[in-house]
């Protein structure tokens, strides 16, 4: 007796979330790319950075460029991840994204156009990873 296999049917909704998952680990990419620049600027101690008096949140700024430097390097990891659509990279992008957008928020005063930037973009990352259900990968 042979048996035959049926293929589930795709659905509008598989392609929406197939969609999604890429556009976190391109968006979570782009982020990691670019806290990897601002980390060396801020490690070369550039002047393109604001200097505030008095603000709350004050640190070093080689401190700040070590940070994003880090923050970085590990988000593009996770973003390679996200493109193999692993379990452990959507937690970990959540988790990234937090952290991004919770150190941008602290320098704020150093580069705010940048900084309001990266919130955004990590808030869509954010979004979308926690909006695709692991089912509608499959």
């Amino acid at each position: 007796m042979a048996t035959t296999h049926t293929r589930p049917t795709r659905t509008a909704k598989h392609g929406t979330a197939a969609g999604l998952a890429v556009f976190a680990a391109v968006m979570l990419f782009l982020v990691g790319l670019l806290d990897i620049f601002r980390g060396i600027m801020a490690i070369a101690e550039d002047d393109i950075f604001v200097t505030t008096a008095n603000y709350v949140f004050e640190f070093d700024l080689t401190g700040w460029g070590w940070i994003h430097l880090i923050l970085g390097a590990v988000s593009v990891i996770v973003a390679l991840g996200l493109f193999q659509a692993a379990t452990w990279a959507r937690v970990l992008g959540v988790a990234l994204a937090g952290l991004i957008i919770i150190t941008n928020f602290l320098t704020l005063p150093q580069y705010p156009i940048w900084s309001v930037v990266m919130i955004a973009l990590s808030g869509f990352v954010i979004w979308a990873l926690c909006t695709v259900r692991r089912d509608d990968l499959a």
